[in-house]
């Protein structure tokens, strides 16, 4: 995995996820500005996916492979299935919703970098 990318969509997620939080403190719904943001997190997690094809192809091997390719996939449903929920929903917590769907992506990206840097555990 290229670290400094992983970097980037952990740092894009986590603001969404605080911008997320502060609407849902302001009794706000879900609105388009805030959807656009997520397309983007997820836009720059289909471009992780490519990188770590990319990577895979070239010959390189994460520490296991299985949990490398679930994180890896794993990373693109979490987004849409927090904002599927929240637009079904539409009130002040599923904007909360949204938050956590985002803090889930940083953690889900270290845990990409280190199996990718070889842990198994």
């Amino acid at each position: 995995m290229i670290f400094g990318f992983a970097v980037t969509v952990a740092v894009a997620a986590t603001l969404v996820a605080l911008w997320s939080f502060v609407q849902s403190a302001r009794n706000r719904l879900p609105d388009n500005p805030l959807l656009i943001a997520l397309a983007i997190v997820e836009l720059l997690l289909v471009v992780q996916l490519v990188i770590g094809i990319v990577l895979l192809a070239g010959g390189d091997r994460p520490g296991s492979l299985a949990t490398y390719l679930a994180y890896l996939i794993g990373c693109l449903v979490v987004l849409p299935v927090g904002a599927a929920w929240a637009l079904a929903e539409r009130s002040r917590s599923s904007t909360a919703v949204l938050g956590i769907a985002c803090l889930a992506i940083p953690v889900m990206v270290l845990r990409l970098n280190e199996v990718w840097s070889g842990a198994t555990a």
